[in-house]
C-alpha cells in the first residue's frame, strides 16, 4: 500500500477529548470529539446535522495537555476562532472537520513531549 506523503509542517497530538464549537459563540454550543491538534489547527468529529460548512468560520473551546519535564501534564484551556478547511464524510451521521486557527496556540502540543506517538483517550 502506498502511503501519502506527509504535508503537515508540524506533528499533531492525537487525543479524544470533547471540543465545543459554534459559528457564533453566543449561540448554542455543539459538542464534537477532538481527533488531533497542532499549534495552528485541529481536527474533530461531529454529527452531520450540526456540522459547519467548508469555508465557514467557527469558534472552538477545548483543552490541550501540556507536558512537563517529569512526564506529567496539565490541561490548558483555549478558545480559538478559525476557518473550516475541510469537512469529510465518515458515515451517514458523522463528519470530520479540519479547522485552521486564526491565532496559533502558544506551544506545539505534540512537540512538548519526547514520545514518538502520543495518543490520549
Amino acid at each position: 500500500m502506498d502511503q501519502a506523503k506527509e504535508r503537515r509542517a508540524e506533528k499533531r497530538l492525537r487525543y479524544s477529548w470533547p471540543v465545543w464549537f459554534a459559528e457564533d459563540f453566543d449561540d448554542i454550543l455543539t459538542q464534537g470529539q477532538m481527533i488531533d491538534v497542532s499549534s495552528g489547527g485541529a481536527a474533530f468529529t461531529c454529527y452531520s446535522d450540526r456540522c459547519p460548512s467548508t469555508g465557514g468560520h467557527i469558534t472552538t473551546r477545548f483543552s490541550v495537555p501540556r507536558f512537563s519535564e517529569e512526564d506529567t501534564f496539565d490541561l490548558e484551556n483555549f478558545v480559538r476562532n478559525g476557518r473550516i478547511c475541510r469537512v469529510d464524510q465518515l458515515g451517514p451521521y458523522l463528519r470530520r472537520v479540519a479547522v485552521q486557527f486564526s491565532e496559533p496556540l502558544p506551544f506545539k502540543p505534540a512537540e512538548s513531549h519526547p514520545s514518538e506517538e502520543l495518543i490520549f483517550i
